[in-house]
Formats: C-alpha cells, structure tokens, sequence
C-alpha cells in the first residue's frame, strides 16, 4: 500500500520540480506545422526544449510557476504577430537522469508575404537552427471561403468613377462558430477621403448549408487624383470557440480589385466640380407678386441639395448685391445625412433684403453647372432672374400728404384773413384781446408739459437700462471688435432689448428704426469682412464699429424723439 502511494507522489514531485533551474541543457527544436502559407492564414509553431532536473524534498514547497524558463521568442515579432501560445510539460528518465521536457506553442500571423525567416531562438544555453517560411498573397484557389472558418468579402457600386465621385464600399466578414474577440481593420488611403456609413450591422447567412454569422460595413469613398485607385487589404483577425467547445484563431484579409479614377472633362463648364447623382437649387422667402414697398425687410433663403457629395464640396451662393437693396447675408449652414445608398448634404443661405429705392430691381440669375454622374452629362441648376416691382412706402405717402394737405389748409386760412381785414377793423380792440388770451393758454400748456418731462422718465425707456442689457450690450461690443459673426444675431437681440417698445428680428429691422449712416456704413463693412474675400476685404477693424454702437446706446434715435413729443404746431403751421 505504501509503494503505490509513493510512486504518484514521485511523478507530482518531479513535475513540479521544473520551476528549478537545471544543470544541463539538451536540445532546442523549433517545427512549423508548415513552410508555404496564404497570407491570411496562421502559422502554428512548435518549440520544444528540454533539461535535467535537480530534485530534493528542500525545494520541494518553494516552487513558482512564474519562475519558468521560456524561449527568447521577440525576434519573431519582426514578421509575424504572436495571436496565440500555450505550453505543456513532461517528465521523463533517460540514462537515470530525470529530464523535464516543455512544449511551448505559438499561432503567428504573417505581417508581409514573401519568405519570411523564423530567426535562431535560444532557451538557456541551447539554440534552434533558423526556418524559412514562404507567405503567398491572396488565398488557396484550392478553398472554397465557405470551406473556411471566416472569409471576407468586398464590393462596390460602381466600377469606375470621376474624380471626387462618391464610391460605396461594402465590407462583409463572414465567420462560424461563437466569435469572442475579432478586429477588423478600416479602408484607408492617402488621397481619398473615407467616411462611414452608419453603424454596422450584423445577420446570419447560410453558405452551401453552412450557417454563418456576417458583419457588414459600408463607406464612402471620395478619391482625390485620377488614375488607378487601389485600397489597403481590409484584415480581420478574431477567436471563436466550436460547437465541441474548442477555441480556434480567425485570421483573413482580402484586397479591393483595382478602380479607375477619371479625371475631370474637359467639356464641364463650372467653376467647381460637382459629381452627384442629383442635385437640385431652390429659392424661398420673395412674395408671389413680386410687389415690394421701399423700407419693408425682406428674407429670401438659398438651398442648395446634392446627392452623393459631402456637404464641404458645395460651392458657397454668388453675392446677391443689386444696387437699391440693402443685403445682410447670414452664416452659411450646412449640413449631411448618410444611409446605406451614400452620403445626401445641403447648403442653405439666408439672407435679409432691404429695399431703399423704387423702381424695378432685378436679383440676377443664379447657375450652378454640375456633373450628372448616371447620366455621365453636364447639367445645369439655374434660379431664374427675379425682377422685384418696388413702390415707395405707405407711410411715406401718407406723410405727404398730410403736409400738402397742411399746407393748403394754411392758404385757405391766410385768404380768409385777408378778405375780413375790412370787417376787423371795426371791432379791432376785441382780436387782439383773444390773442393774448390764447397766447397766456399756451404759456400755461408749455409749463405744465414742462415740468412733467422734469419730474417723469423718458418713455421710450422707463427704467435705466439693467444688468442684463449692459451684459448683452458688452458682449456685443466684443464680437463686433472681433468681426464675428454673432455680431450680426446680438444687435437685434440687444436692440429689442434697450428699445423696450420694440422687437426687431434682423439686423435690417434695427438699421430702419435707427436711420443712423455710420451704423450702415460699418455692418456694411462687417458683412463684406464675414462673406467677402479676406484677401479683397483686408484685415477687420472693429473699433469704429463699436464706436457707432456705443454712441447709438448714449443717445435716443430720432424716432425715439419723435415718439415722446409731439409736435406743438401742425406741421403746415410749423412751416410758416
């Protein structure tokens, strides 16, 4: 009974001893399970080593696993990745010599193709003899990919494309089994611009009866030179675990066929290229007649819409100037959508007319030449001419035409005077009686005004302007020093706000209540700075810009004094 129980205790004595150095070294062996592979697959590499073993019952309980020797192995990572290793231990007796044998065993994926060499490796003082290992592009024509663990596939929508033109590419991995970590690389190219297409998605598909987990991507791809455009090997590298429960390694990769890139015609007409599928220009905001009044602000919206063309290659809008319109373009917006069929962007341009002068005013036309790509034709998005019939304004008329009105009621009054003066000469102690009655009335009526003016706010601002204000109005005061655009959306907002019997909602609105030429003369300014040529408008200076707004909020508009006193004389009366 004691002899069977001391020969297991020997064997885990020895097996544990291999944590202690031994005196002697053997051999060192290196085997590849194969010298030619396809570059998407994986190498298994097998090292065996071996050595004498020191056992004494002293070290016995000391023993750390950690401590156990293991072959210099980095100079492989020079041509192939270490995906996967293990190792494995044995005891056996040769000559009375207990000899402790270790396995270890390394997956290498193949970083290059052509002949690759599995350098010298060295355990203790042993060394292997080096491999030769011949890594083949592409994959076995002798495999079918169904025949494989995982496989990927790459297409695309189109063969050949222009220059700038939108290509889908299609990503499909396609693996067995239950995947516990996978990588797959992204398409990538230095003279192309590659954007995603949403997220990825993932479905089952059966392959000749084998059922097979897919993950699909797609891109958009924009190449940037003609010729022929070649992508990166899209690569996936992954493990999964069998149905029997058995962790296998995944490694594939496969390149994209060759793609003509053409340049761009010679016939296109067009300042910029634009290669789209569709592509559309639009306009809204100008009434149905056409009928505009001098003074009345007006929002007129550019859009600019293309299929298959990401939102920075749109061209900005033309300038709209027409000489008897006051324009106050804003920020151009722009904006993208992508699904699977491509990427869809829009270019939008608000801007605020001002008619300042009747007439009729023509905002000129607005084409935009483009490449129909289906149809493999120039075409041309045009906005027609608008002509705008343009009267005075109302309010102006009716100004008019009460002075006129004013006026001929003065001549009526004087004619009268002169064809009773023969009357009024007998009874001439009693008019100037009234007069001076009248004009003792009128001195009671100033002083009274007066004295109430003195003793009540303006109203035109009821209260001094508060914390808010002086914020809002110091903000502006900075942007517009710095030329930014937010200048053009904190005036109206300010405005409302200092102004409290008012609402403006443009920066037009503001320039009409004010009626002040230096403030139109520097937001004329700010806008050729913010939509103009840098190099045509020069470098921005603010500082006579916040100089107007500054003296604008220390002193009341001409409407605003207009609308705290009325006038004490009809203004026929007034005139004479």
């Amino acid at each position: 009974m004691v002899k069977r129980l001391a020969i297991p205790f020997i064997l885990i004595t020895l097996l544990f001893s291999l944590g202690w150095p031994a005196h002697a070294e053997s051999k060192l062996v290196v085997e590849p399970d194969r010298t030619r592979l396809y570059e998407g697959e994986v190498l298994t590499l097998t090292v065996r080593g071996s050595m004498e073993i020191d056992i004494n019952l002293g070290n016995l309980f000391d023993l750390d696993i950690s401590t156990l020797p293991s072959p210099d192995i980095g100079k492989v990572e020079d041509d192939f990745e270490i995906i996967g290793r293990n190792q494995r231990y044995s005891i056996r007796t040769v000559n009375n010599n207990m000899m402790g044998e270790i396995t270890w065993t390394y997956q290498l994926a193949p970083k290059k193709t052509g002949e690759l060499t599995i350098p010298p490796l060295k355990f203790q003082d042993a060394s292997s003899d080096p491999v030769k290992i011949n890594v083949v592009a592409g994959t076995s024509p002798d495999q079918q990919p169904e025949s494989r663990d995982s496989f990927i596939e790459l297409s695309t929508d189109k063969d050949e494309v222009y220059v700038q033109e939108q290509l889908v590419l299609t990503i499909k991995l396609f693996f067995s089994g239950n995947l516990i970590r996978g990588e797959l690389s992204e398409p990538e190219h230095p003279n192309a611009i590659i954007e995603n297409l949403g997220k990825q998605r993932e479905y089952s598909r059966y392959r000749n009866g084998i059922r097979f987990r897919v993950v699909e991507r797609r891109y958009a791809i924009y190449p940037q030179q003609p010729g022929e455009f070649s992508l990166n090997a899209i690569r996936f590298e992954g493990r999964a675990r069998t149905p029997e429960g058995q962790l296998k390694f995944l490694r594939d990769s496969e390149k994209l066929f060759d793609i003509p890139v053409k340049g761009i015609p010679d016939s296109f007409t067009g300042d910029t290229w634009l290669p789209a599928s569709e592509l559309e220009l639009s306009d809204s905001g100008l009434p149905d007649n056409l009928n505009l009044s001098t003074g009345l602000n007006l929002t007129r919206t550019l859009s600019l819409s293309a299929q298959g063309l990401p939102s920075e290659a749109l061209p900005p809008f033309p300038e709209q100037a027409v000489p008897g319109i006051r324009t106050y373009p804003e920020q151009p917006e722009r904006s993208a959508n992508s699904d699977r069929d491509g990427i869809s962007s829009t270019l939008t341009q608000t801007t605020a007319l001002v008619p300042i002068e009747p007439g009729n005013l023509v905002l000129p036309e607005i084409r935009i030449p483009w490449w129909d790509t289906d149809a493999d034709e120039e075409k041309i998005a045009v906005i027609p001419a608008r002509t705008l019939s343009v009267s005075a304004s109302p309010d102006l008329t009716t100004t008019s035409g009460q002075s006129a009105a004013s006026s001929e009621q003065s001549m009526e009054a004087a004619n009268l005077d002169t064809g009773d003066s023969a009357g009024q000469a007998s009874s001439s102690w009693f008019w100037p009686m009234v007069s001076l009655i009248l004009a003792l009335g009128w001195l009671v009526t100033v002083a009274a005004w007066w004295f109430s003016r003195r003793n009540s706010p303006s109203p035109a601002r009821q209260a001094a302007p508060d914390n808010g204000e002086k914020a809002l109005f110091r903000e502006l005061c900075k942007v517009a020093e710095e030329g930014d655009p937010r200048t053009l959306e904190l005036l109206p907002r300010w405005a409302t706000r200092y102004f409290h019997n008012q609402k403006f909602d443009s920066v037009a609105d503001v320039c009409r209540y004010v009626a002040d030429e230096h403030l139109d003369r520097e937001l004329e300014a700010l806008q050729r700075w913010l939509f103009g040529k840098h190099d045509e408008a020069g470098n921005w200076d603010g500082k006579p810009l916040v100089a107007v707004l500054k003296a604008l909020r220390g002193k009341e508009t001409h409407q605003q004094a207009q609308d705290r006193l009325p006038p004490l004389y009809p203004e026929g009366l007034a005139s004479r």
